[in-house]
């Protein structure tokens, strides 16, 4: 069982062949869009309505859950990703400091987390183009716009939107994270139209009840109830300040703008996305927008503001692939270098000539990301993303403690404040809202890993270079 504990040794991360070392093309204002971009899209635009259903005005409360948690893990991956500025994010950090087998189920969550949470915000982009269509007179058959378990055929949008912005990453990270820093600049704009639209038109009763549902996570028939039941769905609208930490190689100054990265973009994001969801709450009675996969847009239209609902999800439709472009950016560097270590084939970690994006992996991730899109659903694979997040933030935040006892004197820019407080309450705090996650998205996170252990064991540890210099 010696191939479970065995670690890459810290000092060597930043030692790897020229050959399949990646570009350092990118500065903080990159990273902080990169931030900015990962976070603010599906959860915002397409959840807040799923998150209501759940909880209802309290859906507010389940945002400032989730940003707090977040903060807390934003904190400890600040310290591990200027520490350790090499590509991989928490499957590097768990390689390093806690051994293989833990790192192998981490970089499986972490397909949950990026490549799935990309199909989730596809399905959200094309339900944001149907409604537009809609409004323009224009009505796709619903065996196209909707996978199987939806009642459809195939939810075509949704592919051809992955297949887009697979092309645009082909051509290397500069170029991804330069597009995406004008698709961020559009999402603030309409959110902040939003605000502006509603703020004025609050009306206090529709906060009341508060809390309808209670706070703990229970059934009400087939439905999951109360404010930890919609914090676990909302929760997905946080993720993305840790995809920065997938983009360390290609960092020009990784010691500061890492640390930029990271913190500004949750910190700007949990502000904003607090706005969005009191203005939402009080301007409409959260049982009218409740579900919905256009919220906002549908809020906007009940106000009498047709013109700025179309805005609402024409920006929509322009800036959510942008959060495609960040998850799907994060998967492929995670599986690149699981492939240079070993773990998964080699090929997967073959750079094209210039050296700016690992072609063939990015094309099996699009591909991948595809056919989830195509065939799943918004709120089944929006809670197995989030079950893969949570298995990632629980091994940062025990990385950060165990380096503070074996390595102490190792390097720190950035050192994580009160670690002994910030980091067990992000391992409680994950653990209760992996808890509060319903009892399918479980059985499904546990099949996935039975999974990704019976390859681990007939494939990876023997490919694996640390066995084969052993």
């Amino acid at each position: 069982m010696t191939f479970w504990t065995r670690r890459k040794a810290l000092d060597a991360l930043a030692h790897v062949d020229q050959s399949r070392q990646l570009r350092k093309t990118l500065s903080w204002p990159h990273l902080v869009a990169l931030g900015i971009g990962g976070i603010i899209g599906t959860g915002i635009y397409t959840l807040t309505g799923s998150g209501a259903e759940r909880a209802g005005p309290a859906v507010v409360l389940a945002f400032a859950a989730c940003g707090i948690l977040c903060a807390f893990a934003a904190l400890t991956y600040a310290e591990m990703a200027t520490m350790l500025p090499v590509a991989g994010s928490a499957y590097t950090y768990t390689y390093s400091v806690l051994g293989e087998g833990l790192a192998w189920i981490v970089g499986w969550s972490l397909v949950l987390e990026y490549a799935v949470t990309c199909g989730v915000v596809a399905v959200g982009w094309s339900g944001y183009m149907v409604g537009l269509l809609e409004s323009m007179g224009i009505h796709l058959p619903h065996s196209l716009v909707a996978g199987p378990i939806d009642g459809g055929l195939i939810n075509l949008p949704a592919v051809a939107i992955t297949l887009v912005v697979t092309a645009l990453l082909a051509k290397g990270a500069k170029e991804s994270a330069t597009v995406n820093i004008a698709l961020v600049a559009i999402k603030i704009i309409a959110l902040a139209v939003f605000v502006g639209l509603t703020v004025f038109t609050l009306v206090p009763e529709n906060f009341t009840p508060f809390m309808p549902y209670g706070f703990v996570t229970h059934m009400e028939g087939d439905q999951p109830r109360g404010v930890m039941a919609a914090a676990t769905i909302v929760f997905f609208a946080f993720f993305g300040f840790d995809a920065v930490s997938t983009s360390a190689e290609e960092v020009k100054d990784p010691k500061r703008d890492l640390t930029i990265g990271i913190l500004g973009s949750m910190i700007i994001s949990t502000l904003i996305y607090m706005g969005v969801a009191a203005c939402a709450v009080g301007a409409l009675p959260f049982a009218e927008f409740a579900g919905s996969k256009e919220p906002l847009a549908l809020i906007l239209r009940s106000l009498n503001h047709p013109g700025a609902a179309w805005a609402i999800g024409a920006a929509a439709i322009i800036a959510l692939p942008s959060v495609i472009l960040v998850m799907m950016f994060g998967q492929t560097r995670v599986f690149f270098v699981m492939s240079r270590d070993g773990l998964l084939p080699g090929w997967l970690s073959d750079l094209g000539p210039d050296r700016r994006a690992p072609i063939k992996v990015t094309l099996l991730v699009g591909l991948f990301v595809a056919f989830v899109g195509g065939f799943f659903s918004l709120n089944q694979i929006a809670e197995m993303s989030n079950a893969g997040t949570l298995a990632a933030f629980i091994s940062v935040s025990l990385c950060v403690m165990v380096l503070r006892v074996t390595r102490p004197d190792f390097p720190r820019v950035f050192r994580c404040p009160a670690v002994w407080l910030v980091a067990p309450v992000a391992v409680i705090g994950c653990l209760y809202f992996m808890y509060s996650l319903p009892p399918v998205t479980k059985r499904y996170f546990v099949i996935w890993h039975v999974v990704g252990l019976v390859i681990y064991l007939a494939y990876s540890r023997r490919a694996s270079l640390l066995n084969k210099s052993a």
